[in-house]
């Protein structure tokens, strides 16, 4: 609780900030009160521009799933948009509390969760960003309650007491911004409910052996202020269950969440609407590296990690890799570190004492004020501002696997070449290598503001400013030599190799507009454009070399701080949709989106001599080091045709898109495991085109419910694409794109008694085979899987009780979201060692089997 309070001191800049925003609109809206209405919580008007709803509520008008997908409250069947939606009953009813979970009712959605740099990574449709720097914004933009979060740090954090999560597809610049090239993930927690109301959730895991408990009170304050507290808390004890001999403290890698959060809803008077979040999250864990298994390649062996010259000249250094080849056995190697790279280490990375075993703990503060203030009859005004503040810390050790005794490959005395690492070698010794502490940190600020009209006539439009502000910093201590297993560093005593400092400090900001033309009473037209400008600037300092790598000129010194390395670009993204309603269960749409990413500096360049060119006197070398640094934007282009349709007095709902985009200078991030080094490249052109097909059903049998996904998906390089490896991958698939994928769910409710109730669901999610990386033609590929889900209850029909059995991947299918190459792979030497070949896989959680129990009142 200390560090929870310290955590609140520190972000007295959010409080600060938010309260002026409140008050500057407050004073705005008491002037205008006369001419005000009622708004929503996260809108000023509906589609129909007459019947104003709470936009928080996902359902509203009997079955009408309310979306927000134009900024605006609008009916899922309405909205020209292709979305998938996922209720919050259906997110508790599978104990769905984390991003990954959503992927199994959105197909071609995969979500990895995990690693030192984004801490996670998104992808829709076969386009996604790096999880390796957290210099890449997500190509899925992460919308947090109307606020778009810059970092991936959210996908490692459970999400709780959720009203409604919306998965938008394609290209959404127009109204979600620069970072919306492949789509939208929509979060939308709950808000205070008008009377008072108390409930919570416990549940037990089996698999995982972790408990979870949630909880909330919601209700009114007074007759113009709600507020909703609620909390939550898991501690998982085998979320990274370790091998056997795995030389380890923590046998099995724990996880630990607690996220805390404040909803005041307050309405003072007609017309005006405040809503203010306040949320705190605190992520603990055993190491950066989630379930990350091996597989060894077609050598078939585990290969040996090969330090201090890469086994190509006589004093490298060779430790046994410790790890089966047994990829799929959802048991895992990953050993503490070497005793000779587990001392002193360059602060300030370190947060609590280090002894070489790997932890991880994520701060983040989010604060989001959303008001809405009707300025006449007509017209309304409405602001968002978030905020931001995180802190994340990963001590881990990335040559995934080491165990002693360590040898030299000519039989030289391992003390002639590293008595540090001579001195305690032996038999299970622990010796993971590649050590890493990064800290990566951020602070965002953003504003939007937004006027939309409301008329009862043909035209209705939308003007918007959107700015932001952020500065974030990757602080890390690295063993990228390991020259620590020779000596300490003769001057402090550092065991890492380094420590780099890289801040880059960023501004965007846009105007946007958007206009809908009713042009008959069933024909509608609706479009607009965004303009985009961003800057960025970012700065390397390394404050400390060991002073043995110092005096080789590979490496900089100590203290080699850069000149400013610039960015900016700019862009304008058009959007327009044509839409006809046949009758009002059937409406045909066609339009054209474009979209945009910004590149940026990438902050993964190792400290090496080539950085001393950005302060050269020859303009020409600077500009070609710093460009050698930066990425270019990513932009997208194309369209989609659909339809969506409800039969059967409403009772079935077919809903269908083909759609067509061109991605060109796709943001791409590889890692060579030979040579130790990131390649930030960008893809020539890549094209995806499919059909999305989204169907329910309510069945004639009383309480029987089905539902489903269907995609069809071709997404390939279509130009030129030369990879780090010398690969061209013009015409092969890209990377987390099966070509077929889908998904089919059920859910039966009846009465037992007048007073209990049983329930049954279930969900079957099918996916073709994949590639998961995109540096090479033979790429590991994923074989075809499928998943299976179910949850039988029994509980009170009003909610009030329930018992639920909850059963997720009940068949414990194993498969990879992403892969690359294990540093420290044995490259072309003369010594008989086998060059390496094993591939890092980042698998999926295997079953999971809750009992949970549930009251409402």
């Amino acid at each position: 609780m200390s560090e929870i309070l310290t955590g609140v001191g520190k972000s007295r800049t959010l409080y600060r900030i938010l309260l002026c925003s409140a008050g500057g609109l407050a004073m705005v809206a008491a002037a205008q009160s006369a001419h005000a209405q009622d708004a929503s919580s996260d809108t000023s008007q509906t589609k129909s521009g007459t019947d104003k709803q709470n936009a928080n509520q996902p359902i509203a008008n009997g079955n009408e799933i309310i979306v927000m997908a134009r900024k605006q409250a609008e009916t899922l069947q309405d909205t020209p948009v292709t979305i998938a939606t996922i209720g919050g009953g259906t997110l508790k009813n599978y104990a769905m509390t984390d991003v990954q979970n959503v992927s199994d009712r959105v197909p071609t959605l995969n979500v990895q969760v995990g690693g030192s740099g984004s801490g996670g990574q998104i992808s829709l449709r076969g386009i996604g960003s790096s999880n390796i720097s957290a210099a890449f914004d997500s190509a899925v933009a992460f919308d947090y309650d109307g606020v778009q979060i810059s970092t991936m740090r959210m996908v490692q954090a459970a999400f709780f007491d959720v009203k409604q999560v919306d998965v938008l597809k394609g290209p959404q610049s127009l109204y979600f911004g620069k970072s919306a090239t492949a789509g939208v993930f929509s979060v939308r927690t709950a808000d205070p409910t008008p009377d008072w109301e108390v409930g919570g959730t416990a549940s037990y895991e089996f698999q995982e052996k972790g408990w979870t408990g949630q909880g909330y009170i919601s209700g009114p304050l007074t007759d113009t202020l709600g507020i909703r507290a609620a909390a939550y808390y898991n501690d998982v004890k085998e979320y990274v269950p370790l091998q056997a001999d795995t030389p380890a403290v923590n046998k099995n890698r724990g996880l630990r969440n607690f996220i805390g959060r404040l909803t005041f809803d307050w309405k003072p008077v007609a017309g005006f609407h405040a809503n203010l979040k306040v949320q705190y999250l605190r992520n603990e864990n055993d190491g950066a590296i989630a379930r990350s298994d091996l597989y060894c390649g077609k050598n078939g062996i585990a290969d040996p990690i090969v330090l201090l010259g890469g086994g190509g000249v006589p004093f490298s250094v060779v430790i046994p890799a410790g790890y089966n080849c047994n990829a799929f056995d959802g048991k895992f190697f990953l050993p503490d570190t070497a005793p000779p790279l587990a001392g002193s280490v360059p602060k300030p990375s370190i947060a609590r004492g280090y002894n070489g075993v790997p932890f991880g703990q994520t701060d983040l503060w989010f604060g989001r004020l959303l008001m809405n203030m009707d300025v006449t009859d007509h017209l309304s005004i409405t602001s968002t501002t978030g905020i931001v503040d995180l802190n994340a810390i990963d001590v881990d050790n990335y040559s995934y696997g080491g165990v002693g005794p360590a040898y030299t490959p000519l039989g030289i005395p391992l003390s002639a070449i590293a008595p540090a690492l001579a001195a305690v070698n032996g038999p299970g010794v622990p010796m993971g290598v590649g050590s890493s502490d990064p800290r990566n940190w951020l602070k965002q600020y953003t504003q939007e503001l937004r006027l939309a009209s409301d008329y009862s006539g043909m035209f209705n439009f939308m003007l918007g400013a959107f700015y932001e502000w952020r500065k974030n910093g990757l602080s890390t201590a690295q063993n990228a030599v390991n020259i620590g297993l020779i000596t300490p560093d003769p001057v402090t005593g550092y065991t890492y190799d380094y420590r780099k400092d890289q801040i880059t400090k960023g501004e965007a900001w846009a105007v946007f507009g958007s206009a809908k033309l009713d042009l008959t009473s069933q024909l509608e037209l609706s479009g607009g454009v965004r303009y985009t400008k961003e800057t960025k600037v970012s700065r390397i300092s390394v404050p400390y070399m060991s002073a043995i790598l110092a005096a080789n000129p590979l490496f900089v010194s100590t203290g080699y701080h850069s000149p400013p390395i610039n960015f900016s670009d700019s862009n304008w993204s058009p959007e327009v949709t044509l839409k006809y309603e046949f009758t009002p269960d059937l409406n045909v749409f066609a339009s054209f989106k474009s979209g945009f990413k910004s590149g940026g500096i990438d902050n993964s360049a190792l400290p090496t001599s080539s950085l001393t060119g950005l302060g050269s006197p020859d303009p020409v070398v600077a500009a070609a080091v710093a460009d050698g640094l930066k990425f270019q934007s990513e932009r997208a282009i194309g369209g989609e045709v659909g339809f969506k349709s409800q039969l059967d007095d409403r009772r079935v709902t077919l809903n269908g898109t083909a759609y067509y985009y061109v991605f060109k200078n796709l943001q791409v991030q590889n890692f060579d495991p030979v040579a130790i080094q990131y390649a930030t490249l960008n893809a020539g052109e890549l094209t995806t085109k499919g059909i999305d097909v989204s169907w329910s059903w309510i069945t004639p049998l009383d309480g029987f419910n089905l539902n489903g996904n269907l995609s069809l998906l071709d997404a390939k390089f279509s130009k030129t694409f030369i990879t780090d490896t010398g690969q061209d991958l013009n015409g092969r698939h890209a990377a987390r794109a099966p070509t077929f994928s889908g998904n089919i769910a059920f859910d039966y409710r009846t009465p037992i008694t007048d007073t209990v109730e049983f329930g049954l669901s279930g969900n079957v999610t099918y996916s073709g085979s994949y590639f998961t990386a995109q540096q090479s033609l033979t790429d590991y590929k994923q074989d075809s899987f499928a998943t299976f889900d179910a949850t039988v209850s029994v509980g009170s029909p009003d909610g009030r009780w329930k018992l639920a059995l909850i059963g997720n991947n009940i068949a414990n299918k194993l498969y990879v979201l992403s892969s690359g190459g294990r540093p420290f792979l044995p490259g072309a030497n003369p010594f008989g060692i086998p060059p390496g070949d094993d591939v890092i896989l980042s698998e999926n959680r295997g079953r999971q089997v809750f009992l949970q129990a549930s009251f409402k009142y």
